[in-house]
């Protein structure tokens, strides 16, 4: 089939760790913009990224951009896209979306105009009177930034960083995604040793098994556009298959965690049974200032608490000076922080080696990278 151009929404600041991977799986004209990756394939590329991607929030299909300065031009410009390619004489079509600095401000408005627009194409198309809509969901999706107007599909369903082995968490935990791209920079591999001191509910531990052992983490969930009849359930199931072959189970990975919570213990040895990977971690009732390891190598990847979320600043402050005093310098050793403390590197008692604006939900954060 004609090659379809997609549309993968990420966190900010890991535009770059997401386009690598999507080069990596065989996307073609990969090009990185603020908050998303555009790149294009065929149904299996679509199903592949769904299944395979550990950074994207979500899969669109981009169906259109076009100017949209009145509502005649959002209406014409909606009904010339090719709805008929994607949505059925049954299918469900609602549509969601927004507007910033636009002169069609109205967003009810907007999405009243997208769902006319899209109903009389698919009427001349399938030259129907009305739509039943009972069938599998196909959510619109449309922006209108400066006045143009961009309309995608969303083919996910849940945001991709629900992998499913998470039903429930901490009191503050981070996100799938940003874990995974934790896990990327700090260039976890199949013969890693993974430490988490501060484990909560084990994702970061769980996320960096997920890249040693290379299991897909959508594996064990289900994706909107699997139910639609635009892309043949084969596609999906050798996509599946694939995804499967490339598991590796028998490679030197290990991860540990720590953490003074015994739920958050316990809540680390579920979600990594359900992840399947219990096998390789393991964790330990551990304070952060008894933290030492005699192992020849280790990679520590840590969100530790701070002010905005579970400790009040000055707590928060303290444990950076703890964490600075029993994360000593080792051959080998190499280590991740997440912090949003702009002080943190004097706090802690070193520059960082390295360092990467991400952002942890809508916090602005340092990965502070230590590797020397």
């Amino acid at each position: 089939m004609d090659s379809i151009r997609m549309s993968a929404p990420c966190l900010f600041g890991i535009e770059g760790v997401l386009a690598d991977e999507l080069r990596r799986m065989g996307a073609s004209e990969v090009t990185p913009d603020t908050g998303k990756v555009l790149f294009s394939g065929d149904e299996a590329m679509l199903a592949r990224a769904n299944l395979s991607s550990r950074f994207a929030e979500r899969i669109q299909v981009q169906l259109g951009e076009f100017p949209a300065r009145t509502f005649e031009e959002l209406f014409e410009g909606v009904k010339a896209l090719p709805w008929e390619r994607w949505i059925g004489k049954q299918d469900a079509f609602p549509v969601k979306g927004w507007s910033l600095n636009s002169k069609l401000h109205s967003v009810p408005d907007c999405q009243a105009i997208v769902k006319k627009a899209a109903v009389e194409r698919l009427k001349s198309a399938y030259r129907l009177p009305w739509f039943e809509e009972t069938g599998p969901v196909h959510q619109i999706q449309f922006s209108i930034l400066k006045d143009r107007a961009s309309v995608l599909l969303d083919t996910s369903g849940e945001g991709l960083h629900k992998r499913g082995y998470r039903p429930r968490a901490n009191e503050a935990p981070i996100k799938e995604t940003l874990a995974a791209a934790m896990a990327d920079l700090a260039r976890v591999r199949g013969y890693s040793r993974v430490i988490d001191p501060f484990c909560g509910s084990g994702t970061l531990l769980i996320e960096s098994a997920l890249i040693a052992m290379r299991i897909a983490p959508g594996l064990n969930r289900t994706f909107a556009a699997e139910k639609w009849s635009a892309i043949p359930q084969k596609v999906w199931q050798e996509e599946r298959q694939y995804a499967m072959s490339r598991i590796i189970r028998d490679n030197e990975f290990e991860a540990v965690g720590y953490d003074i919570d015994e739920h958050a213990l316990e809540l680390t040895r579920l979600n990594a049974k359900r992840a399947g990977v219990d096998s390789r971690i393991r964790v330990e009732k551990r304070d952060i200032r008894d933290f030492s390891d005699d192992g020849e190598k280790a990679t520590i990847l840590c969100n530790p608490p701070y002010g905005e979320r579970l400790l009040d600043v000055k707590e928060a402050e303290t444990l950076y000076r703890e964490m600075g005093k029993v994360f000593a310098r080792k051959e080998k050793f190499g280590y991740y922080i997440i912090s949003p403390h702009e002080d943190f590197e004097a706090l802690f008692g070193r520059k960082a080696d390295k360092r990467r604006k991400l952002y942890n939900g809508m916090i602005k954060c340092q990965l502070y990278m230590y590797f020397k």
